[in-house]
Order: structure tokens, then sequence, then C-alpha cells
């Protein structure tokens, strides 16, 4: 089934990387993206934080600490940087299995599975928004084993900050199921980072307020859609 929506993918829209890839450079992109995101980051962790308790708790409760996941990722300016999620495997999962999680994912756990599926894990990002390593809106932080091979239009991908959605995180809500169960890295490999890169170069040639306010809204759209998705299937 997951290889059928493999290959659905390639319906994705290409993008015009031959065009003048400016809006990267705008002073919003520049200066006040980075004041947008900074404010509404210091509101949402002080509104957030009970829930930051809760989803805690429930981490160490099943699996012990850590309570964060830290890796490094490819970011702004090419810089490294350490994302933190909350979370969702067991420990020292990277250690068991490959960088893309595969279809029903063994090294996932009760709490991560709920944290996944509702989104609820990468609202730690905050913490990485609020230091300046990413935005709300921005392409999803990429391993450095991908990072460090983008050539021609894909380093403008290093022009904005990474964020917790923007095109691509839209388009491939649902990569679990796309790369499947097996063989999930080589898959991702083969059949999706190129176009999410292409989604990604997208941001960077359009990135304005009225892209990341309509990314927002369509972002919320899908995760709520996916969230009932999963509530609605386990009762049922």
């Amino acid at each position: 089934m997951y290889i059928e929506k493999v290959r659905n993918i390639e319906n994705v829209s290409e993008i015009n990387t031959d065009r003048n890839i400016t809006a990267y450079n705008g002073i919003y992109n520049r200066y006040i993206k980075r004041v947008i995101d900074f404010v509404l980051a210091i509101i949402c962790f002080i509104i957030l934080c009970p829930i930051y308790l809760i989803i805690s708790v429930a981490i160490v409760v099943e699996t012990g600490f850590p309570v964060f996941y830290r890796a490094e990722r490819g970011g702004y300016k090419g810089k490294t940087f350490k994302i933190c999620k909350f979370r969702t495997m067991v420990q020292n999962a990277d250690k068991i299995g490959g960088g893309t999680t595969a279809l029903n994912d063994s090294r996932i756990t009760k709490v991560g599975n709920f944290l996944r599926k509702t989104k609820l894990d990468e609202i730690a990002n905050l913490l990485n928004i609020i230091k300046g390593d990413m935005s709300f809106i921005g392409p999803r932080p990429e391993l450095l084993r991908y990072t460090n091979l983008y050539e021609g239009d894909e380093k403008y991908i290093f022009q904005v900050r990474p964020g917790i959605t923007d095109y691509s995180s839209i388009e491939f809500i649902n990569l679990d199921e796309i790369v499947g169960g097996e063989n999930a890295d080589e898959m991702y490999e083969k059949y999706v980072l190129k176009k999410k890169n292409q989604l990604r170069i997208k941001y960077a040639a359009t990135v304005s307020f009225k892209t990341d306010v309509t990314l927002f809204f369509n972002t919320v759209w899908s995760v709520v859609k996916k969230a009932l998705s999963f509530i609605f299937r386990k009762k049922g």
C-alpha cells in the first residue's frame, strides 16, 4: 500500500528554480520575522508550560529520561544546531535504526506515538525558536548527512531559518506512511528528499508575512485532520 503512496508523490508540482530567488533577502526575512518569532515563542512557551510538564511526566513514567530528543541539524546560514523535540522513541533510538521513521516503527513508544500523531512532540521547538536557531514557519531541519550534500538552488534553503512547518511539511505530513515499514531511509532518499527540497526552495523564494500566515493556517488545518483521524480510528 505504501508503494502506491510513494508513486503518488510524483504528482507534487514541480518548482521552477530557474527564476531569481530573492525573497529571502527582504527585510521581513532578515529582521521582522525574527522579532515576531521571539515574541510569539515567549508567549506560547508561558501558556504551554503546563502541557510541557504533563508531557515530560508521561515520557519519564513510560521510558525514563531524557525528556527531550537532541540531535544535530543543518541550520540558518549553514550553521549546525541541536534541535529540541520531546522524545518519542526509546532511548538511543539513533543507534538502533535509521534516521527516517518507518511506518509502525518499533522504536516509537506509546506516549511517543500519540505525540507524533498530534504533533505535540514539536512544541519543544519553541526553545529553538527563542534561541534563534529556528522559526515558526520555515523548512523542517534536515539531517546533516543530507544538508552537507546540498548543491545549486538547494543552498537557498540555508537563507531562511528552519522552522516547524512549511510547504514540504504539509505535503508530507504522513511521511511514515509514504516511506513504509522497510528500507525507510532508502525510500526517503529515493522518492521524497529531492521533492521536499524543491518545496523548501519554493519557501525561500516566496518567504513573506502573507506566505507565513497562509502556511500557518494550512498547517493547523492539516494537523487537526490528522489528529482527529488518529483519535477516532483508535476509538473505532
